[in-house]
């Protein structure tokens, strides 16, 4: 597991950062200021400070107050639409809408275009969700299954479908990009808090959502190893099994260098699976030097150290890019999800005087907003649907699958590896 950022080594044990508040502070009406920023404020403050009243907007409604709250409804609904596929929020919504509409015809054209973009966006991810669940649908069926019943239906591997691995690792980029597009940034807070982050005695407004296209987005990496895994272990002869995980190799090569981050760890995750990494005779066969630099990348250790300074330069290319090659950045999406837990769970949502603990917030909202821009870049590679289509649909092996291939091309070494053989052979090809 990686370690807390460091960020939240800044915070003793009831997180909140002493040295900050140290510092002289200028408090106002229950808020506080540093150096003309505000550090914190109850809750009861912050929302005072936000809602109009006599003293901000003393007599025009219309020209004073509706063009903040039309701007603050267009930022929210842009940000975050999921937050409107519950009817409660669309219909308030649709509600102050029609309010700010009754009083000038500019408004009434704004409002219309920011319910009309609202629509679309929601009517987009809900056909997104809808061609998830087909997918899982037709992936459901073990690929060993398929092959001993209905041989016909699996004549193809990775390498007919796509001998260029660098064509590979560019329709993989389409996939993640396309997924990471639909991931809301307020499913990373929903995948965590179950309750109002500021008061643990009150529910949330609603339900809890799902977070369902942040957990497809998990599942596309764990496919993508298993995926790998099957195509290597699926071959009889050595040397195609060789060939199979030099082409690997030189697919995530390729990741690495167009900045896609997560099918490269994924590729390195399916080729470290156990049925792999088994087949000895195999990887004697296999020039490996390309492999050990790829996996020095992303060693674990001191926390990714050697992971996070890649992200960072391509990060920074990202920032001075001239096209949307040098902008992708896909991070290792297991990691930015662990980051985000310990943050959001090492550092106190209030501070002990009862304030929001803003510097907590502005962190998350700095790595969720990183995220946001990482999810924008339209992928500048050709789409090839044969090879989408293989990646998407094609079923895999399952864990037994895996491991009775692998002992079937290289024979058990051990008691322990006999006794599992014996019993795969019988479970799995005697039940089909």
């Amino acid at each position: 597991m990686p370690q807390t950022p460091p960020f939240a080594a800044m915070f003793d044990s009831s997180g909140y950062n002493r040295n900050l508040y140290q510092t002289k502070e200028d408090n106002c009406g229950g808020l506080c200021y540093h150096d003309n920023n505000l550090l914190s404020g109850s809750l009861e403050a912050l929302i005072q400070h936000l809602v109009p009243n006599v003293d901000y907007y003393p007599d025009n409604w219309t020209q004073k107050i509706a063009p903040k709250i039309l701007q603050l409804l267009t930022e929210w609904t842009e940000t975050f639409p999921y937050d409107f596929r519950d009817e409660r929020m669309m219909r308030n919504l649709k509600e102050l809408a029609q309010r700010i509409a009754s009083g000038d015809e500019m408004y009434r054209k704004n409002v219309q275009q920011l319910l009309q973009s609202l629509i679309r966006k929601l009517a987009a991810v809900t056909q997104y969700e809808e061609v998830l669940a087909k997918i899982d649908a037709t992936t459901s069926t073990d690929r060993l299954t398929l092959l001993k019943t209905k041989p016909q239906s699996i004549q193809r591997d990775i390498i007919t479908v796509c001998n260029d691995p660098y064509v590979l690792a560019q329709q993989l980029t389409h996939i993640e990009l396309e997924r990471l597009n639909y991931i809301g940034p307020e499913e990373f807070i929903q995948a965590f808090v179950q309750k109002d982050p500021l008061n643990n005695d009150k529910s949330c407004y609603g339900e809890r959502k799902k977070a369902r296209n942040l957990e497809a987005y998990v599942e596309w990496f764990n496919r993508l190893s298993y995926l790998v895994a099957t195509e290597i272990c699926m071959p009889v002869k050595k040397k195609h099994r060789t060939r199979v995980i030099e082409y690997f190799i030189d697919v995530a090569r390729e990741c690495f260098n167009i900045g896609n981050f997560n099918s490269l760890m994924a590729i390195i995750s399916g080729m470290n699976m156990s049925p792999v990494s088994r087949l000895k005779k195999t990887w004697a066969k296999v020039k490996t030097a390309k492999f050990d630099i790829l996996e020095h990348q992303m060693d674990p250790s001191s926390n990714f150290y050697n992971y996070r300074t890649a992200l960072r330069g391509a990060t920074q290319r990202s920032l001075t890019a001239h096209s949307n090659r040098e902008k992708i950045v896909i991070p290792f999406f297991s990691l930015l999800i662990k980051d985000i837990y310990f943050l959001n769970e090492g550092c106190a949502n209030r501070l002990p005087n009862g304030h929001v603990n803003f510097e907590k917030f502005w962190e998350l909202a700095k790595q969720v907003s990183e995220f946001m821009a990482w999810k924008q870049v339209e992928c500048p590679f050709e789409r090839d649907w044969k090879i989408l289509q293989y990646l998407l649909t094609v079923p895999v092996f399952s864990d037994d699958a895996l491991y009775l291939a692998s002992y079937e091309s290289e024979s058990p070494e051990n008691h322990i590896e006999k006794d599992r053989w014996k019993t795969l052979r019988s479970a799995l090809l005697g039940r089909v």
